[in-house]
């Protein structure tokens, strides 16, 4: 089942945590590391647990995933075939990487193309979610549901899409607004989604997000400009935004 699998994990300066992320999963065809600008051992440990490194030195969670996504492009571009399954998950290990096969069985088994992990759904470790957290997942939700009729209950790293569906997405965000752009997009494109309760808990080290004031104020406010943006920008100019996104990726140095 897992041959048909590619993991994706951005990770930056994760070099303590990684391995116990990498020695969870199951066998998979690759594990794709995405080494976001660390200036600790993050890459060698990556290497030396088994993974692929590809390098995205431009800071960004989103820009760590399409990095992800292009290096399996590049794959496919030098003749192996493409995954059916693309998983996204934390490098920190506080998702549960043993738990995979969840997430990708119900594509496999063809009942649905996006599964996402929910953490709210799911038993969490006490302090594993800061309250801006839970507080700022349950605003991004509810407005999801008033403005795009998307019944979600968590914006959770943890998940899996069909890799057709996800090349389908156009996937632009470069940080925080990444995993709600697939969710917003999914619901507009019509993909069978389907949540499952996901175990939750405390990171290694402190979080470079929701472990700071600032991080938490610049992830909330960039995930309501997400939903504006998809709520109310005019079609052309949303599209106009995206072809200037790709042609930024693709002259990075590693587009």
């Amino acid at each position: 089942m897992f041959e048909q699998v590619v993991a994706v994990i951005p990770a930056l300066n994760e070099a303590e945590s990684l391995p116990l992320v990498l020695d969870d999963l199951p066998g998979l065809r690759h594990v794709i590391v995405v080494d976001n600008g660390s200036t600790d051992a993050t890459a060698a440990v990556a290497a030396a647990g088994g993974a692929v490194v590809v390098e995205e030195p431009r800071r960004g969670y989103g820009a760590a995933c399409l990095r992800g996504l292009a290096a399996i492009g590049e794959f496919t571009a030098a003749g192996r075939p493409p995954p059916e399954v693309v998983v996204f998950l934390d490098a920190d290990y506080s998702d549960h990487p043993g738990r995979l096969h969840e997430l990708v069985e119900p594509i496999l088994d063809g009942r649905a193309d996006f599964v996402l992990g929910s953490r709210m759904q799911g038993r969490r470790e006490a302090g594993a979610m800061p309250l801006q957290s839970v507080l700022g997942n349950r605003l991004a939700c509810f407005l999801m549901r008033v403005l795009f009729s998307a019944r979600y209950t968590d914006l959770g790293p943890f998940r899996a899409i069909r890799y057709r569906s996800l090349c389908g997405l156009n996937m632009t965000d470069r940080d925080f607004g990444w995993t709600i752009e697939m969710q917003i997009k999914a619901t507009r494109a019509g993909l069978r989604t389907l949540e499952i309760p996901v175990p939750y808990r405390r990171r290694v080290g402190q979080s470079k997000i929701s472990g700071t004031f600032g991080g938490s104020v610049k992830a909330g406010a960039k995930i309501l400009y997400t939903i504006a943006k998809y709520r109310f920008m005019p079609p052309r100019r949303a599209e106009a935004e995206h072809r200037a996104s790709v042609t930024t990726f693709s002259r990075s140095p590693h587009g």
